[in-house]
């Protein structure tokens, strides 16, 4: 058919994601994007925009991949927030570990990166580490703990969880990642208890 087009977009997508993964925006060249997607510089740019663009519609793939899955291991246990915690983690350790993609994460390597981006992309980069964060936020909430106490600690997961990537980028053994994850998981279970606690004594 005439103008349609001649490739799979969300092949093409999913490819030149895992450049901007493995490689980080700034070396993320156009070459390598258009090797990996199979595409020359044209059609990249007639199908996607500019490399920005490319670049923004990926981040919005990679947070809707990796996006429900984590809402998924969130849902799992309404009423056990700790233990959803848990399930978050291992969304992030399953990733870590698996080999067909590359290590750490998009968003936190885009992150560290913001000096490399234009605007556009860095705010995009913030809100989609926001929701993240939110996600977490919203797992967490129980009547016990106070709005301020609720920040802190969906804060220090979201920081948790950032930091697993970056560490595992440098190479640290999925074995103290794990330890890692289990400290955390049981300072956020017990941060729970003790606001409950205290508000039992309260009462």
């Amino acid at each position: 058919m005439s103008g349609r087009k001649q490739f799979d977009v969300d092949a093409a997508l999913d490819r030149a994601m895992r450049v901007f993964w493995q490689q980080g925006y700034a070396d993320a060249s156009l070459d390598l994007l258009g090797t990996a997607t199979g595409l020359g510089r044209g059609s990249l740019y007639g199908a996607f925009g500019s490399k920005d663009a490319l670049f923004r519609t990926c981040l919005d793939r990679y947070a809707s991949i990796y996006g429900a899955q984590y809402e998924r291991a969130l849902a799992a246990y309404p009423d056990n927030p700790a233990r959803a915690v848990e399930a978050f983690f291992g969304v992030a350790l399953d990733r870590i570990a698996d080999p067909a993609v590359p290590g750490g994460c998009l968003l936190a390597q885009s992150a560290s990166q913001s000096p490399t981006l234009n605007a556009d992309s860095r705010t995009r980069v913030r809100a989609l580490l926001d929701k993240q964060r939110e996600r977490v936020r919203a797992a967490l909430s129980i009547p016990e703990l106070d709005a301020k106490a609720l920040d802190d600690l969906a804060t220090y997961v979201f920081a948790v969880n950032q930091s697993l990537a970056v560490l595992s980028r440098a190479g640290t053994t999925g074995a103290d990642l794990h330890s890692v994850v289990r400290i955390t998981c049981t300072t956020v279970a017990e941060t729970l208890a003790r606001a409950k606690a205290k508000s039992t004594r309260g009462r």
